[in-house]
């Protein structure tokens, strides 16, 4: 496997300007995961990586060798798109081993690299249906072996998992985790699904309108996301957000007099601020005790034992809290939520962390 590069990277369609300044480091036999909305430029960098796109300016280097000038069978890549792509007259050896007979591979050894790929994949009883006969979740494996037998130095994936159901993304990431386990494999994976991200990702690259927002570890960028965009994007269900404004005291959520919060030191009273809370943080409690905000129950979440309240403020902003058991909530009544002082997040007036 290999290191990939990305350093200074550009790239414009025509005045359009859809990847900026893109600074990144793959590290050899990670599993790095670009993630954001819909129009970030994940894709567009993702199929830059594989020579699909070229580029603007920057450089690309894959295995300490540039490959910005290089065609994509010259880049020792290989991709899993979304959609499987696979010939519906040829079953699934001839399938896997198609591009390897393209490139004039000796038949013994397309043969020997099928087998092997099929072993990886438990796809050995299925190696003579056609696709038809494949669920969605085997078809899906079928195209991750078709690009094993090429051996790549770098795994790119484009949302693999994004046309199967709830039930086969689970399994079907649960197997490529242990497929990156155990071909030490280099992998960029990008989706839209950042549950997917935080479960397969060694480092998570969050992305918006072009550029970075914030690479690391899954739990880093959970635990101290860098701005709002961050907070906003990592966590299912996402973090709450309350406007607040530093007095002398504390911070005054603007709800009740006795919301004030601890104020980290520096910031002057008067400043105003976002406070950031995630669900499993907010503690439905009694009436007395701690920082705390009246709020009216819109709707519980009953997922087993965990549930999710919707809680309405005064001000009219909805936030979540996480609940355990029976609660006893129902929509309209009166709720008291604690918010743990030791997990809250502080934003200033441009989104970035100050707290």
């Amino acid at each position: 496997m290999a290191e990939v590069r990305i350093e200074n990277l550009k790239k414009s369609f025509g005045s359009v300007e859809v990847l900026k300044d893109i600074d990144l480091t793959v590290e050899d036999g990670s599993f790095v995961v670009l993630v954001g909305p819909s129009g970030c430029g994940k894709s567009t960098l993702l199929r830059a990586i594989a020579g699909l796109e070229p580029v603007t300016a920057g450089t690309i280097t894959i295995g300490g060798r540039k490959v910005n000038d290089l065609a994509p069978a010259q880049r020792e890549i290989a991709m899993v798109f979304q959609s499987y792509a696979l010939y519906p007259h040829m079953d699934v050896a001839k399938n896997m081993g198609f591009g390897l007979r393209f490139a004039g591979t000796p038949k013994p050894e397309i043969e020997a690299r099928v087998a092997e790929a099929a072993r990886i994949l438990q796809l050995e009883p299925l190696l003579k249906r056609r696709p038809r006969e494949l669920s969605g979740g085997q078809r899906q494996r079928v195209a991750i072996g078709r690009a094993i037998v090429r051996k790549p130095q770098v795994f790119l994936f484009d949302e693999p998992l994004s046309n199967l159901d709830a039930a086969l993304r689970i399994n079907t990431r649960v197997e490529i985790a242990k497929l990156h386990k155990l071909l030490a494999a280099t992998i960029v994976y990008v989706t839209h699904d950042q549950v997917e991200a935080m479960t397969l990702a060694d480092k998570i690259v969050v992305m918006n309108q072009g550029r970075i927002e914030q690479q690391g570890k899954p739990l880093d960028l959970y635990y101290r996301p860098a701005n709002l965009f961050v907070a906003g994007f990592i966590g299912s269900p996402g973090m709450n957000f309350l406007k607040g404004e530093i007095v002398h005291g504390g911070i005054d959520l603007g709800v009740d007099g006795k919301s004030l919060l601890p104020v980290p030191e520096g910031l002057a009273p008067g400043t105003r601020v976002t406070l950031g809370v995630r669900p499993e943080h907010m503690r439905i409690a009694a009436s007395e005790g701690g920082p705390r905000v009246a709020t009216t129950v819109d709707l519980v979440e009953r997922l087993g034992e965990m549930g999710y309240a919707h809680l309405r403020l005064p001000s009219g902003t909805v936030v979540i809290a996480e609940v355990r058991g029976d609660a006893g909530l129902r929509t309209g009544d009166l709720a008291h939520v604690v918010l743990d002082p030791a997990h809250l997040h502080l934003f200033g007036s441009d989104g970035r962390r100050i707290g």
